[in-house]
């Protein structure tokens, strides 16, 4: 089991590695590139912004009872706030984009290795992993940061609604704890954390699409492996990064 998960990893190593390399070896495929920016981004941007206003209305509506309780509601934007942009909306669109995008690119190049399309591809002195792969790490890398800070915004602002509008937190010092609270780092620490999800979703989803074998089962045992692989790694790699930024935080007082 350890020598399987050992030599496995170093696959994955490998098959990233190239895929990196292929993000800055012409030809530059502008068009399929700008088409994944596309499918990766814009066709995800309404389901991230769903999710983001519902999660910054439920640590609003979940946070204020304790609140109350300490007779400190004014605070409660700045938890909400640090909540979502600091840790739910770049993990919670790292999940969504792994669920839609993972599970696509897993589906897609699994099919194509099980028809032997991508054998094709080989046969035709193309390189697959350069053709298939290098495009989709290159558009997951600009587009979660990005999407991650969409869903900062729409979280943030109907954090605000929840509280304000519907709980009757003080809007003055709502805004106020908030924007004193809230630095530039607590933003890019959540960009930072989005862009490593970034890198880890299209590596997996396309490596375990790459070897997918035994037809149609083995594709759909693909997406599956791909999908949850990428939820353990989101979770595991938010704890490091977590852990890191903490203990950077502490030495720097």
């Amino acid at each position: 089991m350890l020598k399987t998960f050992i030599i496995e990893l170093g696959q994955v190593t490998i098959f990233f590695i190239k895929a990196l390399k292929a993000i800055f070896t012409p030809p530059f495929r502008w068009k399929l590139i700008f088409q994944e920016l596309e499918f990766v981004g814009i066709k995800s941007f309404t389901v991230i912004c769903v999710v983001g206003m519902f999660t910054g209305m439920v640590v609003a509506l979940g946070s204020y009872v304790g609140f109350v309780k300490l007779g400190a509601e004014e605070w409660l934007g700045s938890t909400v706030a640090l909540a979502v942009v600091a840790q739910l909306a770049p993990v919670l669109t790292g999940i969504m984009v792994a669920a839609k995008v993972g599970a696509a690119y897993a589906a897609e190049i699994g099919t194509m290795r099980v028809t032997e399309q991508i054998d094709a591809l080989e046969l035709m002195a193309i390189d697959p992993i350069h053709y298939l792969v290098g495009r989709r790490l290159l558009a997951c890398i600009i587009m979660l940061p990005i999407l991650t800070i969409f869903c900062d915004v729409s979280g943030v602002f109907m954090g605000y609604i929840a509280s304000v509008k519907m709980l009757g937190v003080n809007a003055g010092s709502y805004m106020a704890n908030t924007v004193q609270t809230v630095d530039f780092s607590d933003i890019l620490r959540g960009i930072l954390r989005a862009m490593t999800f970034g890198f880890l979703i299209p590596v997996i989803a396309c490596y375990k699409g790459f070897y997918a074998k035994g037809g149609a089962a083995g594709v759909g045992n693909a997406v599956t492996e791909t999908v949850v692989i990428c939820l353990i790694v989101i979770l595991i790699d938010n704890y490091i990064f977590t852990t890191i930024f903490n203990y950077l935080i502490f030495w720097s007082f």
